[in-house]
């Protein structure tokens, strides 16, 4: 039994050397490959090293595996810093090839910074985190700052809450930022300052504005001059002085009063919480001239004022600091009526004005100029009375007359009808030209209605009213015949001319024929009707012969003494011979 089952023991024990052999093989080779894992960093990593030496302005670092590698000095330095590194310091550094032609391994330090600030700087976009950097550079449109290795793009809208004229204090300084986009695979971030300062801004403003109350009198200090006003700080939050609240007078720019840098004393007018906007007042801590206007300016009383604007409309002249009136285009000259008002005062001009009416409500004042100085109709009325002559420059002709200037550039005004006797004033309106000197006629004036009448045919006298001075109505007078027409005939009275009707030239009806008569015939018409108007006489030998037979009835006969009415007649003409 044992010697059948000792070589079977043997035959089992003379494999396991060879076994234990294959299987130290296997150990050795996974050890071996472990450790060429474990020991051989893979190229495009981080990895630690030491620093073993620093020569030539490069560090000579020891990255494991004996392989070494060199990083110029300059990637261990911050912007604007010197480089903080010596001998034994364990940095980190980015193997970018295992072994290059010198047999060295090449790595870089800023590389690994870069890694190492893109995994905080994602975690820190991801959760809306601030991230810390220095602005170290300007290019377009903006800045580089350094975020722990990684650049980012700062655009120059985002630097501050106000526009930066000059960057060089934050340059180098290190401060907070928000990453507004970023982009591992195109290496681009986009961070701002702008976001942080208002982020910290409004939390102040909060602050501020919680403590604020309308009506309050805080100080401040200028820090910007607009057109329309200026902003003050109040510390830490900016209040609005609009250009109107700053006096109770006119103020044309900001600048009159005001200058960056100064404090001032001002009243917060309104809050609003939810905007944290806030509306300042100066003129408001001093006292309302407008509460004594009435006293000071009493209606119909003069006062002399300084024009501060003008517009189409008119002048605004200051009465006193604080309290302005107009005076309207239509109250600033008697004569000037559609000429702007810069021709007629000038800013700054001391003018005498005359109050016409106040409005406290609403803070008006209306004024005028032309108040001031007397009423040149009026002055022309007492100067030159109706009837008086006159000489002037035709100013303007138009198809109802022409415009002579008078005194104080007043104009007076001849009608057609008043340009001569004889003949329509269509027709010889042509003889006259603007800028001919003429004399004329007062007839009428009108100083309500700022009208002065003249005539220019008055000058000769009325022959109408000459001719006709002694003579009325019912009167015989002798014409002479001047034309012969279908309709009638027109005869002259010492130069008065008149048309007798056909109807009017006999009571015989058999005798109304005009060709009877010849021009140069002196005839005995009877006037029936005196015109000065149309300058006109009625005229008719028919009423003359009506008259003269009622005459010569009542004479001669009556209705019951048995004469004949040619008996009559002629008695009446026997007795005239």
């Amino acid at each position: 039994m044992e010697t059948t089952t000792r070589p079977a023991n043997r035959n089992r024990r003379k494999p396991e050397p060879h076994m234990s052999q294959n299987a130290s093989m296997e150990e050795f080779e996974a050890l071996l490959q472990e450790s060429f894992e474990i020991d051989t960093p893979d190229e495009g990593s981080v990895v630690k090293g030491k620093v073993i030496a620093i020569e030539a302005g490069q560090a000579i670092i020891d990255v494991g595996y004996k392989m070494e590698g060199r990083v110029d000095l300059k990637e261990f330095a911050n912007p604007g810093e010197a480089p903080e590194i010596s001998v034994g310091d364990e940095v980190e550094v980015y193997l970018r090839q295992v072994e290059n032609a010198r047999g060295e391994a090449v790595i870089s330090r800023e590389m690994a910074r870069r890694e190492a600030a893109w995994d905080h700087l994602e975690k820190a976009y991801a959760d809306e985190n601030r991230v810390e950097g220095a602005i170290f550079g300007r290019v377009k449109g903006g800045f580089t700052v350094d975020l722990g290795g990684a650049v980012a793009f700062l655009p120059g809208s985002q630097v501050d809450v106000r526009p930066v004229r000059d960057a060089g204090p934050l340059m180098g300084l290190k401060q907070p930022f928000q990453i507004l986009k970023m982009d591992r695979r195109r290496g681009n971030i986009v961070v701002s300052r702008r976001a942080i300062l208002e982020e910290s801004r409004a939390e102040q403003r909060a602050e501020v504005i919680g403590k604020l109350n309308e009506g309050d009198a805080v100080d401040g200090v200028v820090k910007n001059i607009t057109e329309y006003g200026a902003f003050v700080d109040l510390g830490g939050v900016d209040g609005l002085l609009h250009v109107t609240d700053m006096a109770w007078r006119r103020v044309n720019h900001p600048s009159e009063i005001l200058s960056i840098g100064e404090t001032v004393k001002v009243q917060v007018i309104k809050v609003n919480k939810e905007t944290h906007r806030i509306s300042l007042g100066m003129k408001q801590l001093q006292e309302d001239p407008w509460e004594s206007v009435q006293a000071k300016f009493p209606l119909e009383s003069v006062h002399t004022g300084r024009v501060t604007n003008i517009t189409d409309y008119g002048a605004f002249v200051e009465l006193e600091a604080g309290v302005e009136g107009l005076v309207h285009v239509s109250e600033m000259s008697w004569t000037k009526k559609n000429v702007h008002p810069g021709k007629i005062v000038s800013t700054s001009q001391e003018v005498q004005v005359m109050v016409l009416e106040i409005d406290p409500a609403k803070r008006r004042v209306s004024l005028g100029l032309k108040q001031t100085m007397r009423n040149p109709w009026e002055v022309f009325e007492e100067k030159y009375p109706v009837g008086t002559e006159v000489e002037g420059e035709v100013k303007n002709i138009t198809e109802f007359g022409m415009f002579i200037g008078l005194d104080d550039d007043i104009d007076g005004m001849v009608h057609l009808s008043d340009l001569t006797w004889e003949g329509r004033g269509e027709d010889v309106i042509g003889n006259y030209h603007k800028g001919e000197m003429v004399r004329a006629v007062v007839t009428e004036i009108d100083a309500e209605k700022e009208r002065i009448s003249l005539s220019i045919k008055a000058l000769d006298g009325d022959p109408f009213a000459e001719a006709t001075s002694g003579v009325k109505r019912g009167s015989i007078v002798t014409v002479e015949v001047t034309a012969i027409e279908d309709g009638g005939i027109e005869v002259s009275y010492d130069g008065a001319k008149s048309f007798i009707r056909r109807s009017d030239l006999s009571r015989d009806r058999a005798e109304q024929r005009p060709e009877r008569f010849q021009v140069g015939d002196k005839i005995d018409v009877r006037v029936t009707n005196i015109d000065p108007k149309t300058r006109r006489l009625g005229l008719s030998i028919k009423a003359r012969e009506i008259a003269e037979e009622k005459e010569a009835v009542e004479q001669y006969g009556s209705s019951d003494s048995g004469a004949s009415l040619g008996d009559i007649l002629g008695a009446a003409l026997k007795s005239n011979d």
